[in-house]
């Protein structure tokens, strides 16, 4: 199930710590604009204590810490957060990590002035995040909601690729992405006051070997896909894309802000 009570892909289980490996080698793909967002807002920049929740391989929390922010990242797969203490590590950054999920945030209350959560949000039970995430955070504090997604409408790489997993995996319900503001269940109303919805196009650059990569992260293919499976998958993907695709190119892209307040107690 999703956190808005909907059944993901119909029922078939998923792992993201199976996809740590490709999801640390090949998720790093966010393009400057994208965390701009963030920036421009006065968000994730010098001084502020920030919780990544849902921070996977601490993509977000790696691509900012030049800015200053102190972060601290979360994620409920084991795997993930071994892989984000290492590239951390080997970048020589401070971030601590710790396995749990954000509905089940250890934190005192106001460690926080923001917290992030990209790609991640649809996975919360949101009746339960949305007071732990408001208790983390200060007064005033903000959560602030990411996403980015291909769009096989308009580009024929991207569409050519989802038809492939879906061959797969005929029930992954990551196909037919379109622009659309992150939808956010009316509980967190309750604790937070919106500030901004944004939605924004973007060009990702890819080879064939990251974007070959990137399908393997992703929840349909490496997250859930036996390894028969995910091999067979590699093998006709990695033929499609010596057809379709130049050695290097972009796929069209949007990119998704939700910003919201804390409300005060």
């Amino acid at each position: 199930m999703d956190g808005n009570g909907g059944v993901i892909d119909g029922g078939r289980p998923y792992d993201w710590g199976r996809a740590s490996g490709a999801y640390a080698r090949y998720r790093d793909i966010y393009p400057p604009e994208f965390y701009q967002v963030l920036l421009e807002r006065g968000l994730c920049t010098a001084g502020q204590r920030v919780l990544d929740v849902g921070t996977g391989t601490g993509v977000l929390p790696r691509a900012l810490y030049a800015h200053g922010a102190r972060f601290t990242g979360t994620d409920p797969a084991p795997e993930q957060i071994a892989q984000a203490r290492r590239l951390a590590a080997e970048a020589g950054m401070d971030i601590p990590f710790f396995c749990q999920k954000a509905e089940e945030s250890g934190f005192p209350p106001g460690s926080f002035q923001v917290v992030t959560a990209c790609q991640c949000f649809c996975y919360f039970d949101h009746h339960r995040a949305a007071p732990r995430l408001r208790r983390v955070l200060e007064p005033g504090g903000f959560l602030a909601l990411l996403y980015l997604a291909w769009l096989p409408e308009e580009d024929p790489i991207a569409a050519a690729s989802e038809a492939l997993v879906l061959r797969y995996n005929p029930h992954w319900t990551g196909r037919g992405e379109r622009r659309r503001p992150i939808p956010v269940p009316q509980v967190y109303f309750r604790f937070f006051e919106e500030v901004e919805s944004l939605v924004f196009d973007l060009a990702v650059p890819f080879t064939r070997e990251s974007w070959n990569g990137r399908m393997h992260a992703c929840r349909g293919v490496g997250a859930s896909l036996s390894p028969a499976e995910e091999a067979a998958f590699d093998r006709e993907h990695r033929a499609l894309l010596e057809e379709l695709a130049p050695p290097a190119f972009s796929i069209r892209h949007y990119g998704a802000l939700r910003l919201l307040r804390a409300r005060a107690h």
